[in-house]
């Protein structure tokens, strides 16, 4: 009775291996696809940028209230992905502030009278909200005049690298367990190592744009410790979407990307740092609107 279990652990141990090295395969032939496009949009910033996050946006609140079962769920989603499309077409016009809240304010209070139930009203409100925060955050910053597109590469390289080295160094070092009831996988290991390799990253954005005179001088020192929280924050991001998948019961938020699963399981720790700035982008606008 011992020899097969014996013969069969190694076996079930290259099915495993073999299992992630398809699924890293597929992560990587989508990274080579999505990064690219993202870059390039972002070079070329104008419409092609926005209504590239408004897809993303609203791909991200399609996934959300698919998941969360609000109903009824089509219309939902098409009430969400106008509000998106509005917004979007605002910022690709210039369109004042107020539009843009009125805008909002009306999308809330349509999804809320739509919704069923009042867990359902929360999640589709919520959902569209999620999905917002894509649509307009990256755009905002690609315009805006102190960030542009420095102001993207460092939001990519930060998130970028916090994913990449969290993977690698928590395979490889392994180590206690971050939250296991919400993410079995996730290392303190390869939470160190992301925090590390974001602001290592967060740095080299900063003095490159600094040393070819993309941006006038700024302190390299808050930028590193800006990528920290940063990072922090995309981790906690993560997290957060892992936390809501183990609540509604399902592995991925879609099959949209091969590899990664879907659109919130990409953004999800970019979505926490576009929160973050525009948070305070957000706060320094009200600040000049309101006199001294």
């Amino acid at each position: 009775m011992g020899a097969p279990d014996t013969a069969a652990k190694p076996e079930q141990g290259k099915a495993r291996s073999g299992v992630v090295s398809t699924e890293l395969g597929k992560r990587v032939a989508s990274a080579l696809v999505l990064i690219p496009l993202a870059l390039i949009t972002a070079y070329l910033g104008g419409q092609a940028f926005a209504w590239f996050w408004f897809a993303a946006g609203v791909a991200m609140t399609v996934e959300w209230t698919a998941m969360a079962k609000v109903r009824p769920l089509r219309p939902v989603q098409a009430v969400a992905a106008a509000g998106c499309a509005a917004l979007t077409a605002l910022l690709v016009a210039g369109g004042s502030f107020s539009a843009s809240v009125g805008v909002v304010a009306a999308a809330v209070l349509l999804l809320a009278l739509l919704a069923q139930g009042r867990t359902g009203k929360a999640w589709a409100v919520t959902g569209f909200l999620y999905g917002l925060v894509i649509v307009v955050v990256p755009p905002t910053v690609r315009e805006h005049p102190n960030l542009g597109l420095a102001g993207l590469l460092w939001m990519f390289a930060v998130v970028w690298s916090t994913d990449i080295a969290a993977y690698f160094t928590g395979r490889s070092l392994g180590g206690p367990k971050l939250w296991p009831r919400v993410s079995p996988k996730k290392t303190w290991s390869g939470f160190l190592g992301g925090v590390l390799a974001a602001a290592i990253a967060g740095f080299l954005v900063a003095w490159s744009v600094q040393r070819l005179g993309i941006m006038p001088p700024f302190s390299l020192r808050n930028v590193i410790m800006l990528s920290i929280v940063a990072s922090v924050a995309s981790q906690l991001g993560d997290l957060g979407e892992s936390a809501m998948k183990r609540r509604f019961d399902v592995k991925d938020s879609s099959h949209l990307i091969p590899g990664h699963g879907g659109v919130m399981d990409r953004l999800d720790g970019f979505w926490a740092v576009a929160l973050i700035l525009g948070a305070v982008l957000l706060l320094l606008k009200l600040s000049s609107a309101v006199p001294a």
